[in-house]
């Protein structure tokens, strides 16, 4: 999606109160949805990237979800399919199974996020505009890269949200 695509922007409770640009959306901090998809390969590792300089928010961190905004009208499940077949490259994935929603808010941004979970079987080929680096790595991998990597703020707000869900993560 590009700074002029058009996002629901919603209140406290994720309820439509208007649209704006995605740019103008980031640029005033007015709080729009996003998912999170955490993207597992047939032995259960999990796809880990360096976003592109080019990106708008957080160029050149890692993270270890896919996704990005919610377009206006549109579901988060089909967002969270959308987001993870076009970051990933591929098509004909499952459907994400969705885990839980949380408000991420920085004090600056601020978004509803959607975080789902998605058996990746088929050859990744992730577009080059949105991913310089990829692997998949084993969870026990990830968590001793979280010290020395630099993460997306709000993807390591899901992956704690998620360590502390209980939900199986290895």
């Amino acid at each position: 999606m590009s700074a002029d695509e058009i996002l629901d922007v919603v209140d406290e409770n994720d309820e439509v109160i208007g649209q704006s640009p995605r740019g103008e959306a980031y640029a005033r901090g007015l709080r729009h949805r996003c998912v999170f998809v955490l993207a597992r390969d047939a032995e259960g590792r999990i796809f880990v990237h360096r976003r592109t300089p080019a990106k708008l928010v957080f160029p050149s961190l890692y993270d270890m979800f896919v996704g990005g905004v919610v377009g206006m009208g549109e579901s988060y499940d089909g967002a969270a399919l959308r987001e993870a077949e076009e970051e990933l490259g591929v098509r004909g994935l499952p459907r994400p199974v969705p885990l839980f929603k949380f408000l991420y808010d920085n004090g600056s941004q601020t978004w509803w996020s959607a975080v789902y979970e998605v058996r990746c079987e088929l050859p990744v080929k992730p577009q080059v505009e949105e991913v310089a680096w990829h692997d998949f790595l084993r969870p026990a991998e990830l968590e001793r890269r979280l010290t020395e990597w630099e993460w997306v703020p709000d993807g390591l707000a899901a992956w704690q949200r998620l360590r502390e869900s209980g939900l199986p993560l290895s």
